[in-house]
């Protein structure tokens, strides 16, 4: 992983300037008569091919802020979407992997000198290489097939130095992924930072899932064999990949997948008390047996509580259409700043679309319902977006809004169909009174 900050910011920095080199020479090839849609469509691949590049070169938070983009990728317009659909599908899942003898070092740094004695056979090559670490397949002495996740040396500093430097890029990635919050979500990764480079606190969060969803027919969490500051091990599942079912899953897999998604976000603060914050679709997949595996924990809401009761009343309120009460209860809830005057109307015109989802018995998520979305709430000239802009977004919400639109567009990208509605008033408080 590179470590310097200047060789890094001039990594992140050849992102928007490659945009604007390639902006350039597509108005000059448009000049001299060439086809304006093949003119963009190459700006596109060529875009894409470089995010990739620098975003999974470099790791870190570069790497797991282009994670957070890709469920997102639903809302890109079609003329653009195959691109990016597949350079943000392989930040889900592969980087390129440090050295064996890098590993080595760390694995003996966390676990002793003997670490090797703990597994009867250990493959240096890494089965996976993610945004802060990369994870290798073993056997345990005891026989049993594991996960090893290992953590980059110089994760820490990467990740610091490289949210603070995309902040300045913000509006870039703004315009690449129409409709996205970007300034927010990077604020929020930044302030989420030391839960998930330690990875004891990610092995007691992933122990009490596990505990929880023991024996569960719909959902499958592996068990934490062992962990240290900088090493995980963990069960090893074998699975399609989610992002396999995106690509070419059959109509039932689809919605058998976008299903267990549904219901696993929806029951866990009641079931554990947490949230799994981290929705892309390189933490899922579909085991034979048709479950649904979930992994990587390093990111989650503390919900004791279950979900807030409140959000539940104001997805009833916006469906019953009581704008007046709705207003209110944004208020309430300091979704709206006590010095702010908004019109009930259009608050209710703005957040309506948005509950279609539970109007009908099933509903079919779609990238065009998500294009739609972007479309509307993006739209400079329109007065959802200056309602959008008068909302707040309190601290308090700010991972439950980011796992429902992050798990949102891995529906849509699924293009399941499911009974969103009845999860709704089975799991959500608040909703069905």
């Amino acid at each position: 992983m590179p470590r310097k900050t200047a060789a890094r910011t001039a990594r992140l920095a050849s992102i928007p300037l490659g945009v604007a080199g390639r902006a350039v020479g597509g108005w000059g090839k448009r000049l001299a008569g060439q086809n304006a849609e093949q003119v963009s469509a190459e700006l596109s691949a060529r875009t894409a091919e470089q995010l990739f590049a620098v975003l999974g070169q470099l790791k870190g938070g570069a790497m797991k802020f282009g994670q957070a983009l890709s469920v997102f990728e639903a809302a890109v317009p079609n003329e653009m979407a195959e691109p990016y659909r597949e350079a943000l599908t392989k930040l889900q899942s592969a980087a390129p992997p440090m050295s064996g003898q890098t590993t080595r070092r760390v694995l003996t740094e966390q676990l002793g000198r003997s670490w090797r004695d703990r597994f009867s056979s250990f493959d240096e090559t890494p089965a996976a290489a993610a945004s802060i670490g990369q994870v290798h397949r073993a056997v345990w002495h005891d026989g049993r097939e594991v996960a090893v996740k290992v953590q980059y040396p110089g994760a820490d500093e990467a990740l610091l130095s490289d949210l603070r430097q995309l902040q300045r890029f913000s509006r870039l990635f703004q315009m690449l992924v129409p409709g996205t919050e970007v300034k927010p979500l990077l604020q929020e990764l930044s302030d989420r930072m030391s839960e998930e480079l330690d990875y004891r606190s990610e092995a007691a969060s992933q122990r009490a899932f596990a505990k929880e969803f023991a024996g569960d027919p719909h959902t499958l969490v592996p068990r934490v064999v062992a962990s240290a500051p900088k090493v995980l091990v963990s069960e090893w599942v074998d699975g399609r990949p989610l992002a396999s079912v995106i690509r070419d899953g059959s109509r039932a897999e689809r919605d058998r997948a976008g299903y267990l998604l549904a219901e696993f976000h929806y029951s866990s603060p009641a079931r554990v008390g947490m949230l799994h914050s981290d929705p892309h679709p390189g933490n899922f997949m579909l085991t034979d047996d048709g479950r649904l595996c979930v992994i990587d924990f390093g990111a989650v809401a503390r919900l004791p509580e279950g979900l807030p009761e409140a959000h539940g009343r104001m997805l009833r309120l916006a469906l019953d259409g009581e704008s007046c009460a709705l207003l209110d209860l944004l208020r309430a809830e300091q979704f709206v700043r006590p010095d702010q005057e908004l019109n009930a109307d259009h608050v209710y015109a703005y957040l309506a679309p948005f509950v279609e989802p539970v109007r009908t018995e099933t509903f079919h998520f779609t990238r065009r319902w998500m294009q739609k979305q972007a479309l509307r709430v993006g739209d400079t000239r329109g007065q959802d977006f200056r309602t959008g802009r008068s909302l707040n977004l309190p601290p308090q919400y700010l991972l439950l809004h980011r796992v429902l639109g992050g798990s949102t567009g891995i529906l849509c990208q699924l293009d399941a169909e499911l009974p969103v509605r009845d999860l709704m008033a089975r799991w959500q408080p608040g909703f069905s009174t």
